[in-house]
């Protein structure tokens, strides 16, 4: 099969054999022209003749030779050959088609005139003319020559006939290849657009290769991060796998743990049971125990008396007289030294008895017996041991009132609040209690208590309330605070325009301390250089609420530094500023005095007690009736030189514990 051939090599082709075929028709010869310009060369040739016999008078004899048959010119075979190799089998076809058409021309052959017609020649010679006046040899001859003349002439017509022939043929032939080139033409000019079309898209599919090479290469550095990805995918996936089968075997490890975990569980939810139940025995049990720890603890502080009476005697200050010999003295007890010491012996010289007989005067003795006394060396965490139980009696709802009376540098400040600097030694009750509540209060929460306490701290300067903790604007504004009840019915007491602040740790209660200890008014007297004026009170709401026994207490506890206990000196010349230390220590005494009343009122169990009659008795009310405990610490001085103060402080003091007040009840619901 012989291969398909493309199409530009096919219009290639028909281009050359179309130049070959117009180079082969104008070889071809016109039958025509030629034959016709052949006899006209005949008729010059009698021409000359015919002029003679005309001059002669006789036809002249035409010897005239035959002109030679014209022969048609063929296409050579190699042209054809060419032809047919550049245009293929189609024209090469038509090429030899025309070639094997064309009919040679026969030869005509020229008849040689005949012995009568033309003479001999004598001798090898050529015959003579004839003479003039052989017409009829003339006329013979010129028969002669006429009958050749038309033997060639129907030779030509027959040669011219072929030759028509011939031509009619070639048009033909002609006409065909016209035709044919024609059709090739069309043909030439489908395929010329077929070629611009072919390379057009020729250009469109190199535009087109050029724009997929480019998306190749993307492509390929595509593949090529995505094969680095794969590998990277399945090294990690090698990885995962690794830790796949890790974690496959942690986890039949573990649940085979986890099953002996869950009989293990099993077993410890069966003692849980038990253990719970036998808790809430314990439980029950303990909040018995608890009950009566708390009625024995306070059974325990009323044998020690609702009232009790501590004394403390401050150390000799740096810059101070030493006291004689005997000044003080601090008696053992039954037991012996080891006895904690519960009395005090004051001596002192009887001037008067001693001017009247002019001898000597005597000493006196006086004796004092208290619940307990701090001798000057006693320490903070000392004092504190001893009511600590008192304190605890607050946290279990009943309330409870400390406060500590004294001369002005008896100490009063000291044991409530602490000495300056911020040693832990030196602090005092105040802060060395809440952190005592602190402390109970979270191992009550174990038993499901839970507690809250709110602070409040003032001061009563002339009868006026002030707020310790006033910050601000509202500092200084302490006329605006008055002692008002809760609520219509409520026994509770408040201070209108005073802080209460919620605290929870012992820091919160070092800030207020500080505080208040700057707000406080104090002035210089002739016992301290920085005396205290007023009445100081510390009051803590405690409430505490046992949930899931639906039990709730409440408390206050009530620490108070009063004022120094000075008694006037008539003899004092008044000045402005003396007239107004006169008018504080004039509202000190008042004070005090209705606190003795009042606390010999509750100790008589009269009908009235005097509460109003002064801001301290009226703010303390709940905290010094009979459901409540309260101890007095008498502080006194242990220079001679203040000797009669302290003997006014402890004649009080002895009073006070002589007072008996009924059977405190602990605040629950």
């Amino acid at each position: 099969m012989e291969p398909q051939r493309s199409p530009l090599l096919e219009v290639k082709g028909n281009r050359d054999l179309k130049r070959h075929l117009v180079k082969a028709s104008s070889r071809l010869p016109l039958p025509g022209s030629r034959l016709k310009r052949r006899l006209d060369q005949m008729e010059d040739a009698l021409e000359p003749e015919k002029k003679r016999t005309r001059g002669l008078g006789t036809a002249p004899t035409i010897a005239t030779s035959l002109p030679r048959a014209p022969h048609l010119t063929t296409v050579p075979q190699n042209t054809a050959q060419k032809v047919s190799r550049k245009t293929g089998p189609r024209c090469s076809t038509a090429i030899n088609t025309v070639v094997k058409n064309q009919k040679p021309v026969p030869a005509v052959a020229v008849q040689k005139p005949s012995a009568s017609a033309v003479p001999p020649m004598v001798g090898g010679k050529k015959p003579s003319k004839r003479p003039a006046w052989d017409l009829k040899g003339q006329l013979c001859d010129l028969n002669a020559e006429l009958k050749c003349c038309r033997e060639r002439s129907q030779t030509l017509d027959q040669e011219n006939q072929q030759l028509r022939d011939q031509l009619r043929d070639a048009q033909q032939q002609a006409n065909a290849l016209g035709t044919e080139r024609r059709t090739l033409e069309g043909e030439l000019a489908r395929v010329q657009a077929q070629a611009e079309q072919g390379q057009q898209e020729l250009k469109n599919l190199s535009a087109r290769v050029l724009e997929l090479e480019e998306r190749l290469g993307m492509q390929e550095g595509l593949v090529q991060e995505l094969q680095k990805e794969q590998l990277e995918l399945q090294e990690e996936r090698r990885q995962l796998t690794s830790r796949l089968e890790q974690q496959e075997g942690r986890l039949q490890a573990s649940e085979a743990a986890l099953s002996s975990s869950q009989a293990e569980v099993a077993s410890l939810q069966q003692e849980t049971a038990a253990q719970a139940a036998l808790l809430a025995e314990r439980g029950e049990r303990l909040h018995g125990l608890e009950m009566e720890r708390r009625r024995l603890h306070n059974q325990l502080q009323e044998l020690k008396g609702n009232i009790r009476v501590f004394c403390r005697v401050r150390p000799v200050l740096p810059g101070e007289p030493t006291p004689p010999s005997g000044f003080l003295l601090f008696p053992s007890g039954p037991g012996g030294p080891s006895d904690l010491p519960t009395r005090l012996s004051l001596s002192r010289t009887d001037e008067r008895r001693g001017t009247l007989s002019g001898a000597p005067a005597p000493m006196t003795r006086h004796d004092f017996s208290f619940d307990r006394v701090f001798p000057p060396g006693s320490r903070q965490d000392e004092v504190f041991e001893e009511i600590s139980m008192l304190v605890q009696s607050a946290l279990d709802g009943y309330p409870v009132c400390i406060f500590a009376y004294g001369q002005t540098g008896s100490g009063k400040t000291f044991t409530m609040e602490g000495g300056p600097g911020g040693d832990p030694q030196l602090e005092g009750l105040i802060p060395r209690a809440l952190r005592h509540l602190f402390s109970m209060a979270q191992e009550l929460g174990g038993q499901g208590w839970t507690y809250s306490f709110v602070a409040s701290y003032v001061e009563i300067y002339n009868e006026t309330v002030r707020d310790l903790l006033a910050t601000g604007n509202r500092k200084g504004q302490g006329g605006e605070c008055e002692i008002r009840r809760a609520g219509p019915g409520s026994e509770e007491l408040t201070v209108t325009n005073a802080r209460y602040v919620p605290v929870s740790c012992e820091k919160e209660v070092r800030a207020l301390l500080r505080l208040a200890h700057q707000n406080r008014a104090v002035a210089r007297t002739a016992q301290n250089e920085r005396s205290s004026r007023s009445h100081s009170v510390f009051q803590l709401q405690i409430s505490g609420e046992h949930s899931s026994r639906g039990l709730q207490c409440g408390a206050p506890l009530s620490l108070v530094d009063l004022a120094g206990s000075e008694r006037l000196d008539p003899a004092l010349a008044l000045g402005p500023e003396e007239r107004e230390r006169l008018r504080e220590t004039q509202a000190i005494n008042s004070s005090l005095s209705t606190l003795g009343l009042v606390i010999m009122a509750l100790s008589n169990k009269e009908s009235h007690v005097p509460y109003r009659n002064s801001k301290l008795t009226y703010l303390l009310q709940n905290s010094l009736g009979g459901s409540s405990k309260m101890l007095m610490f008498v502080n006194i001085s242990p220079l001679e030189e203040n000797v009669s103060e302290t003997l006014n402080s402890l004649r009080f003091a002895s009073k006070v514990n002589q007072c008996v007040i009924g059977t405190a009840q602990a605040n629950r619901k």
